[in-house]
């Protein structure tokens, strides 16, 4: 796991911070593996801090849905099934169409959403690019003028990124989302708000397919 610090003077990362972003995008790469022990000494050593830092952390990144917290066993790197699979996208079916659909109507500037779109496309690994799509997505609808919904859907943003890149490790179908994201992007540019609410929902809808059937032979 690579801890270097990735700050700038403009804005630097605490120290509990910083072993969340670590600790989220090594989940997310794949370099932490799902029911792996995260103990709190073996990072803090890691990390080259005390465990206080990392004990936050660890809660930051449970409170994410990344991780899983238990009394007895400490924390661990939150496994993926069918069942969480279908929770977190019923929600998103429920409420990011909307969602969209009040931004595109709203008026906002799409620039920073075609630049995370274009920084997916060139990611190099499944983690980085679902990180990137996790941005995107959130550039679409967090100018739904609706602070509640949107925390709620952030709230979702990091079990999504789970669940896309465990599903994509046996069926890589990422161009096929790619694809999905620039016709979004494309109605939010127009200012097509119904056409953008018609894609966003048939994008979470037909991913959710495929990662519920990727999840189920996995498991």
């Amino acid at each position: 796991m690579n801890t270097a610090p990735k700050q700038s003077p403009q804005a630097p990362l605490s120290r509990t911070a910083f072993v969340a972003q670590e600790l989220r995008r090594a989940i997310l790469a794949g370099e932490l593996s799902a029911g792996q022990a995260l103990v709190e000494a073996d990072l803090a050593s890691t990390f080259a801090m005390s465990k206080t830092p990392v004990r936050e952390a660890l809660k930051t990144l449970a409170g994410a849905g990344l991780v899983t917290m238990n009394e007895y066993r400490g924390a661990s790197v939150r496994v993926v099934d069918a069942a969480l699979a279908r929770q977190v996208f019923d929600m998103r079916l429920l409420l990011e169409p909307a969602a969209v659909e009040r931004a595109v109507e709203a008026g906002f500037d799409t620039a920073p959403a075609r630049a995370a779109l274009t920084r997916a496309q060139e990611a190099d690994g499944a983690g980085e690019r679902s990180l990137e799509n996790r941005d995107f997505h959130r550039l679409l609808y967090s100018a739904c003028g609706n602070p509640l919904l949107i925390a709620t859907l952030d709230g979702l943003r990091d079990q999504t990124a789970l669940i896309t890149v465990t599903a994509w490790r046996n069926s890589i179908s990422w161009r096929h989302e790619a694809g999905e994201h620039l016709a979004m992007l494309e109605a939010a540019e127009r200012g097509d708000a119904d056409e953008a609410r018609r894609l966003v929902e048939s994008h979470v809808d037909s991913f959710a397919t495929r990662a519920l059937a990727q999840l189920e032979v996995q498991s």
